[in-house]
């Protein structure tokens, strides 16, 4: 796969450029408001502080002023108030970063049909992922969602952040991107193949996957990387030996940081591709927008990803069907 294969036209790229032109533009001047609202807001707090706390040491004892307990409520509560001021002003430049991603997002990707952006909701294809495919989590949070149709299959792709616990003590089950997608061939029942565990969470995978049999692959390398679960041994061990050891021995050359996932689930097919990695932000507010720079990586990540979930969905077709 070349870079060049999911690069929008020419007429394409210049309307891109366009729309760049104008988003410069409006972000100076969003700039430029940013940078006397900050200290404006900030500064207005600290010299509301220090009044008041002068006005408290009218009042308070000769050994505590300044440290009295109202002085400390009041540091307190202004630091907490400056907080509020800052997001306040630095709103106008968030709201047109926003804003220019639900414009410009949907253009660049103009190689996917029926292309649709949504920032933080929940894809619908989520409740079909097999949640052996991650494990146990009980808090789940969304960035970029795109929907559409690439190579005539319907997809889903979003970044998602799966956590397990509260506070210090909670961990990641996940974090990067998942493409759901349509298979080309049905699996009769659910497949997945995830990084292999340690021992605890393997044992505690173990118990929630309790339906689930491991399957080897046969091959040493993806074995010592990976679990193969299905509930359908049967037809899972063609395919854990075949196409679908082929196509993560490939990930494996391609996404070699952490291992990708796959899970299988009837129709529904799911690529996991951890990563912290924000692929589709904006560079901030005092940035300006280059498309060489800032633009042209994310067609190319994009573009990747989609056509590896393409390999993927083939996973269980037949030879006819795969070509």
């Amino acid at each position: 796969m070349e870079t060049t294969d999911f690069m929008p036209s020419e007429a394409v790229i210049a309307g891109i450029r366009k729309d760049i032109e104008d988003y410069e533009a409006r972000r100076a001047s969003a700039y430029r408001q940013v940078r006397w609202r900050v200290p404006v807001f900030i500064g207005l707090a600290v010299v509301f502080m220090v009044l008041v706390a002068w006005l408290f040491n009218k009042v308070a004892d000769p050994y505590e002023q300044w440290f009295s307990t109202p002085h400390v409520f009041l540091y307190f509560g202004s630091f907490v108030a400056a907080l509020l001021l800052y997001f306040q002003a630095v709103k106008p430049a968030t709201r047109l970063q926003q804003s220019f991603r639900e414009t410009l997002l949907p253009m660049i990707f103009g190689f996917i049909q029926d292309i649709r952006y949504q920032h933080g909701v929940r894809p619908n294809s989520f409740d079909r992922l097999p949640r052996e495919t991650v494990g146990p989590f009980n808090r789940q949070s969304f960035d970029d969602v795109f929907s559409g149709r690439y190579e005539g299959f319907a997809f889903e792709l979003y970044e998602a952040e799966l956590r397990e616990g509260t506070g210090k003590g909670s961990s990641t089950a996940f974090r990067g991107v998942i493409v759901a997608f349509e298979t080309i061939t049905p699996f009769p029942g659910t497949l997945v193949a995830t990084r292999r565990a340690n021992v605890v969470v393997g044992f505690f995978r173990g118990m929630f996957a309790s339906r689930m049999e491991e399957l080897s692959s046969g091959v040493s390398e993806l074995d010592a990387a990976y679990e193969f679960r299905t509930d359908n041994v049967e037809a899972a061990r063609p395919l854990v030996s075949g196409r679908l050891a082929q196509a993560l021995k490939w990930l494996g050359e391609t996404w070699p940081d952490d291992p990708a996932r796959v899970a299988l689930d009837g129709s529904d097919g799911f690529l996991l591709l951890p990563q912290p990695k924000d692929f589709f932000e904006l560079p901030d507010i005092s940035v300006p927008l280059d498309y060489q720079t800032h633009v042209a990586p994310m067609i190319a990540d994009m573009g990747a990803m989609l056509a590896t979930a393409a390999l993927v969905r083939k996973i269980g077709a037949k030879d006819g069907e795969a070509s």
